[in-house]
């Protein structure tokens, strides 16, 4: 029958534009866009190289900032156009265009649920930079080296997201490994993402370093937290809080790295926090960069105590805990991949070693979204 998709197709046209409009809002893309517009005019500035890092980190933000935002006014301007499509269609009454409206309706309307993925990120700090430290827990040679394929399982994933990655320490195994190490993922979102991976990460495999290649469990701990930026300044630090030493560079950069006391590490006093960064080329640079750390972490125990003492007071809702490990790799005797938060699993093993994480990152992000809902009907009847 001729037009018998365009009621439906008119309704799902309504809906997805309503659907854009409200992302619209939530994600602020018309400050966005004035974001864009001065950054662009800042890095046509004659000067704007004349400091190479902050330059790099501004067009890098230009970049995921115009990504972010020709997706959603692409999408807009394309469901216009359909839209105008639908009422040609309707005058001229063509079938074969109604057929073909709604195959390109049908792509839309998946590109939507695609990019619906960033309406999840909804906390003060997701937008930010990612800072991840990663360390061997028990397992001896299995876990470092089981920390180091988690290291490389991370950079796999920011590369895959186009973003930067910046190795700040890493402290090598003996026979093999890391036993600690600590990076910095530069890009949109980047702790939004990163945070999903925060907590233990358990191994099983048959050990490589065993000569009767026993079944071995390892442990790795990840624990993730925002690079902070105007934030910092929040942050008051004494220097009788602050202890302070200097080595030589274990990691590579170079002669005059290794050879000279550039390499740092702070000791936050109160806390017992300690800070090491040795991948930068001075020590100027790496005292900067320590600092940097440090205070993202002062902040971030900051605001868990805040969290702590709203539900103490309110009696809010908490979320179930999901004991010492939020997820399992299984290399033998089967193969498979199991968030234990989430459910989320996969027999894809080594694809989620080489940075396939989305889908453990959408699940943990929908069950906080789900955790926030609960919260926010409990806080209403009360």
């Amino acid at each position: 029958m001729l037009f018998g998709m365009h009621d439906e197709l008119l309704a799902r046209m309504d809906a997805l534009r309503g659907k854009i409009a409200e992302a619209w809002e939530i994600l602020a893309l018309d400050t966005v866009k004035q974001e864009i517009a001065a950054l662009e005019t800042e890095t046509s500035a004659p000067d704007f190289w004349s400091d190479p890092d902050r330059a790099r980190k501004e067009s890098q933000k230009l970049a995921d900032l115009k990504k972010e935002y020709d997706a959603w006014a692409g999408l807009r301007a394309e469901l216009l156009e359909a839209e105008e499509l639908l009422r040609v269609v309707a005058e001229e009454k063509d079938a074969s265009m109604e057929q073909e409206l709604a195959t390109s309706l049908a792509a839309m309307e998946k590109r939507y649920v695609d990019m619906e993925f960033q309406l999840l990120f909804s906390g003060d700090y997701d937008p930010n930079n990612a800072i991840v430290a990663l360390h061997a827990g028990a397992g001896g040679t299995d876990a470092q080296d089981w920390a180091e394929m988690l290291l490389r399982m991370f950079f796999r994933y920011a590369e895959r997201k186009g973003w930067t990655v910046q190795l700040l320490d890493e402290s090598r195994g003996g026979e093999a490994g890391i036993k600690s190490a600590t990076f910095l993922v530069q890009g949109r979102y980047a702790y939004g993402h990163f945070k999903a991976e925060h907590g233990v990460h358990r191994l099983v495999r048959q050990s490589p370093f065993n000569a009767d290649a026993l079944r071995q469990t390892s442990f790795a701990l990840a624990e993730v937290i925002p690079e902070i930026g105007e934030e910092a300044d929040e942050i008051e630090i004494k220097p009788e809080d602050l202890r302070i030493d200097t080595f030589t560079s274990g990691g590579k950069g170079g002669q005059s790295v290794n050879t000279t006391y550039s390499a740092v590490r702070f000791v936050h006093l109160p806390t017992g926090i300690t800070v090491s960064c040795q991948n930068e080329r001075s020590q100027t640079q790496n005292r900067e960069m320590a600092m940097r750390i440090l205070k993202s972490r002062l902040l971030q125990r900051r605001e868990e105590e805040r969290q702590k003492e709203k539900q103490k007071l309110r009696g809010e809702f908490k979320s179930a805990e999901w004991g010492n490990q939020i997820r399992s790799y299984v290399l033998h005797p089967y193969q498979m991949v199991k968030d234990h938060r989430t459910d989320v699993e996969t027999s894809d093993t080594q694809g989620v070693l080489d940075g396939d994480l989305d889908r453990f990152v959408e699940g943990y992000l929908r069950l906080a979204a789900k955790d926030r809902d609960i919260r926010a009907e409990l806080n209403a009847e009360t």
